[in-house]
């Protein structure tokens, strides 16, 4: 059986489904990546992954150019000729949905994880895009060889009220799974001098809240709080929510965190913390809050969809109003006050981690999606 795998950066697939791939590999099936070029197509290439680049530009909204990637999408999956195509993000479902069906091939997968820039974004061009995209995500996403994976109970809802897939094709599966036996015996730092370190890791994004973390940081400061803050991730230029680098280094300049960049050694950094924060304002389910629980840290994040399919207020985390820098503010001071109830928290995250969201799970699952499509071959995928 072969399977297509698109998404729109090839960091994406590496980061967040090689696994998956690997695992396809090894139960038989003929892999293919595809994605706009970048420095993680190699790294694929190098687990013995089979990946190629696309001419896509994120960004674009050049009609022409569009419908030539479009085309090429249509000849490459005819020439690939794959039983099931899986696209991630709105895009890669909506483009890698309708190649497929242009193609002739019999199943389509989409697994989107959030519901983007189109619709949480309330910048005119958001707005003007929203019934766009909404029509082709209709014709793109129906038929019924065809399923759609979503993270959370949201979501789920949203996309059946909208209209936008049928409910009986949606398939309910939460993140895109993390190894929480890497992260089961990371070293945990303990508090020495009284200050608390505190990260936020995420794309530099506005909607993750971050204008909000640096409101709460300049509060907690202003109070004489010894908090030190770390922000790792870069500006994603792709996307019309980044923070421009001269703002991050602003904040670096005031004192108010420490910037690290792109970081590798998520299990290092994380052993490094004492809690984590991510006052997002909508998510799919955010991978960075599942890293963190499987190492046992306490997490701060919003009341919104995505964030509290991890957390459950005051049993394995403590949740805030989304824009609200007071009450980030308030949820930091309780745990560098409460150091007791920070570890309890952590360790209720830590279970629920192993439990929900190892990546054996997301696997077995999206593996039970394409058997459920692929008989007979794909049901041979739930016998590896």
């Amino acid at each position: 059986m072969k399977v297509i795998l698109f998404a729109n950066t090839d960091w994406y697939l590496y980061n967040f489904r090689r696994s998956l791939a690997l695992a396809l590999s090894h139960a038989g099936c003929d892999v293919l990546l595809i994605s706009p070029p970048g420095p993680y197509g190699e790294k694929l290439r190098n687990l013995g992954l089979r990946w190629e680049p696309l001419p896509m530009e994120r960004r674009s909204l050049n009609p022409m150019r569009e419908v030539a990637l479009l085309w090429y999408l249509v000849r490459l999956i005819r020439r690939e000729r794959p039983m099931l195509v899986h696209g991630f993000t709105i895009k890669c479902a909506v483009y890698g949905s309708l190649a497929a069906r242009l193609a002739g091939v019999p199943v389509r997968v989409n697994a989107v994880a959030g519901m983007g820039y189109v619709f949480t974004s309330e910048q005119l061009k958001a707005r003007l895009l929203r019934p766009v995209v909404r029509g082709l995500m209709r014709l793109a996403l129906g038929g019924e060889q065809a399923r759609l994976i979503l993270q959370n109970s949201d979501d789920v809802e949203l996309f059946t009220r909208a209209g936008l897939v049928d409910p009986e094709h949606i398939r309910l599966i939460r993140g895109s799974g993390v190894d929480c036996a890497r992260f089961a015996d990371v070293p945990r730092a303990a508090p020495d001098d009284g200050s608390l370190r505190v990260l936020l890791a995420s794309r530099l994004l506005w909607d993750k809240g971050i204008e909000e973390f640096i409101d709460a940081l300049r509060q907690l400061r202003d109070q004489g709080r010894p908090i030190d803050a770390l922000l790792a991730g870069m500006p994603d230029p792709g996307n019309p929510a980044a923070v421009p680098e001269s703002t991050i280094q602003a904040w670096v300049k005031e004192g108010l965190i420490t910037w690290l960049g792109h970081v590798d050694d998520m299990n290092r950094l994380l052993g490094s913390v004492h809690v984590v924060v991510l006052p997002s304002y909508r998510e799919g389910l955010p991978r960075t809050l599942v890293e963190a629980a499987a190492c046992g840290l306490p997490l701060i994040t919003t009341d919104v969809p995505g964030c509290r399919e991890v957390v459950r207020d005051g049993v394995d985390g403590l949740l805030v109003p989304v824009k609200d820098s007071d009450a980030l503010a308030a949820a930091i001071r309780r745990l560098q006050d409460q150091p007791d109830f920070a570890r309890e928290l952590g360790q209720a995250a830590r279970r629920k981690a192993h439990a929900e969201f190892d990546e054996g799970i997301v696997i077995r699952r999206t593996m039970e999606v394409y058997a459920e499509l692929c008989q007979p071959v794909g049901a041979a995928l739930l016998r590896h």
